[in-house]
């Protein structure tokens, strides 16, 4: 059954033989081209009258190297007809395995190689015409590639199996050098003589050479109307090379192991690697290309999975507060209500004070979602000096439980700042949360500090300082990493939102050390409308006890539960 044509890969574009050739690619090639002129001039004007002698080892050894260059490039321009299945790709591999097999024969038929008259019963004209037979039947090839092409689009590709196309290439190639080595061998006698003995040319080389260099010529033109591609850019280069060596080897001397006929043999083995080395080069790229893909896509995986932890882990941090003020309240409250003489305006205090955090805790979750789409729909003029007693109140219960002090300076000129509500609270709260965990986990005494003040009249600073353990110097970059935290049971992500909420906000987040010990968390933020520049009145609550929190936050602690306050 005959398998129809899967569809071309769109990612042909970034195969050779589909690929347009960049202007680096264009003068790359020209550079070669002029390169291998010069040298063509140097040989065929200096040193064309110097004769070598023979060197036992340079056939077998150019026969080689020309042998394995050329199959390999078969090898991959068939991988290439595998991905395209363009007839024109069939073709140019078919090409090189025709010059990768004649030149088994060529080999073995040289005069004095493996017999002083060659070997499978060659004549003198044997390996000429071998020769002979290489450059035209290569330069058919490469004609062939040029016109199929520009075939018409429904013949271009192969419909068939792509694996039965490389066997019966294969398999017809083999069979044409076979019987084109048949030919010669048994026809030695009847062909033009082209040598005069194993060293000399008679005059009919020079018209066979002729031949072949207008042969070469015409493929050269047929690729240059039709270039399309880097494959076609290099094959120009290729035959060009080839016009090269043929005219070295042919003039001025007709005889081998001239200078010339080194010198051509060595052009030849660099027209049969210059694609090789194109196609490892292009390999090499794709592989470089997919590499990074495949490493972008494992990047972007995890990007995402770190995002959907991030996500998880900020909503658990975040809503964890209001969730516990739930549960205090709605205890409290019951204990009012399990009384014997229920106390119902202190239990509906209560449960007013789990509605408020439940709408709380709605608001962080808007909040979180907000900070992950850039949202700034619910920013307002805020009284940050309001907010810290907000922030204060809200952790009331824990400043309370671990014996806390708390001094709060506050700038009574501050003036307002553009932002949202719920996302600077949050920002307030766990930055006071921290520093109640750090000074709880040591002795001595503990006391925070608070203080917001103006800085040259365009920005505002607020400061929280604890007298807690503080943070060493190696954690101090890594502070404010997604997912880093110092707490056996952090989820490492509070100061990391912190930092994005200030950010957000265009404003700055840091930390340094507190003297004598402890830390310091400082954010900024832009003042918003006119301010006043004058001199600030500042208050100092000193060694307050905690029931005596700044003025600012009193209005917010007075809407506390009766519940969390005792």
């Amino acid at each position: 059954m005959v398998k129809t044509a899967v569809a071309v890969p769109e990612g042909q574009h970034f195969i050779l033989s589909s690929l347009s050739p960049s202007p680096a690619q264009r003068r790359l090639a020209l550079a070669v081209l002029l390169t291998l002129l010069a040298a063509f001039l140097i040989t065929e004007g200096l040193l064309s009258t110097i004769q070598l002698g023979r060197i036992e080892a340079f056939v077998p050894a150019y026969a080689t190297a020309m042998f394995v260059s050329d199959l390999i490039t078969a090898v991959l321009l068939f991988a290439q007809f595998s991905i395209l299945r363009s007839r024109a790709l069939l073709a140019i591999a078919g090409g090189y395995l025709f010059t990768a097999l004649i030149i088994i024969p060529w080999m073995l038929t040289f005069p004095g190689v493996f017999a002083p008259g060659g070997l499978l019963g060659a004549g003198l004209q044997t390996t000429s015409w071998l020769y002979t037979l290489w450059h035209a039947g290569f330069a058919m090839f490469v004609i062939a590639y040029a016109l199929l092409r520009d075939a018409d689009p429904a013949k271009r590709l192969w419909r068939g199996s792509a694996a039965a196309a490389i066997l019966l290439s294969i398999a017809a190639t083999a069979a044409v050098v076979c019987a084109l080595t048949f030919i010669v061998i048994a026809g030695d006698a009847l062909l033009p003589r082209i040598n005069l003995d194993p060293v000399h040319f008679s005059t009919v080389w020079l018209y066979i050479a002729g031949c072949l260099v207008l042969l070469s010529v015409l493929a050269v033109i047929l690729l240059w109307m039709r270039r399309h591609s880097v494959l076609d850019l290099w094959l120009m280069v290729v035959m060009s090379a080839y016009v090269i060596e043929i005219c070295m080897i042919a003039f001025p001397i007709p005889a081998r192991f001239s200078f010339g006929w080194y010198a051509g043999r060595v052009f030849g083995l660099l027209s049969g690697s210059l694609l090789l080395f194109v196609l490892l080069y292009e390999i090499t790229i794709l592989y470089a290309q997919l590499l990074r893909a495949v490493s972008a896509q494992r990047r972007e995986r995890e990007a995402r999975l770190m995002t959907g932890d991030a996500v998880a882990a900020t909503i658990a941090h975040e809503v964890k507060q209001p969730l516990t003020g739930m549960i205090t309240n709605a205890d409290a409250g019951l204990r009012w209500l399990d009384r014997s003489t229920p106390d119902l305006d202190e239990a509906k205090t209560a449960f007013e004070q789990i509605v408020a955090d439940g709408h709380r805790a709605g608001g962080v979750i808007e909040s979180i979602r907000a900070i992950f789409k850039k949202d700034t729909g619910n920013r307002t003029s805020l009284d940050l000096n309001e907010l810290i007693g907000e922030a204060l109140s809200l952790t009331h219960g824990d400043l309370q439980r671990h014996r806390i002090l708390i001094e709060v300076e506050r700038n009574a000129q501050l003036p307002q700042v553009r932002g949202d509500r719920i996302q600077l609270q949050q920002v307030l709260v766990n930055l006071i949360t921290n520093a109640i965990d750090s000074m709880a986990a040591k002795d001595g005494a503990r006391v925070l500090h608070v203080k917001s003040e103006l800085r040259d009249g365009a920005s505002v600073i607020v400061s929280v300082a604890d007298t807690g353990t503080g943070i060493g110097s190696e954690e101090l970059e890594r502070i404010f990493n997604p997912l880093f935290t110092t707490k056996s049971g952090g989820m490492g992500m509070g100061l990391s939102i912190c930092r994005s909420i200030i950010e957000a906000h265009d404003g700055q987040l840091w930390v340094t050390a507190n003297k004598p010990e402890g830390a310091v968390f400082q954010f900024t933020l832009a003042a918003h409308g006119a301010t006043s520049a004058g001199a600030s009145r500042g208050e100092q609550l000193d060694d307050l006890p905690l029931g005596s929190c700044a003025a600012g936050g009193k209005a917010a602690m007075a809407r506390s539960s009766p519940a969390m306050m005792k």
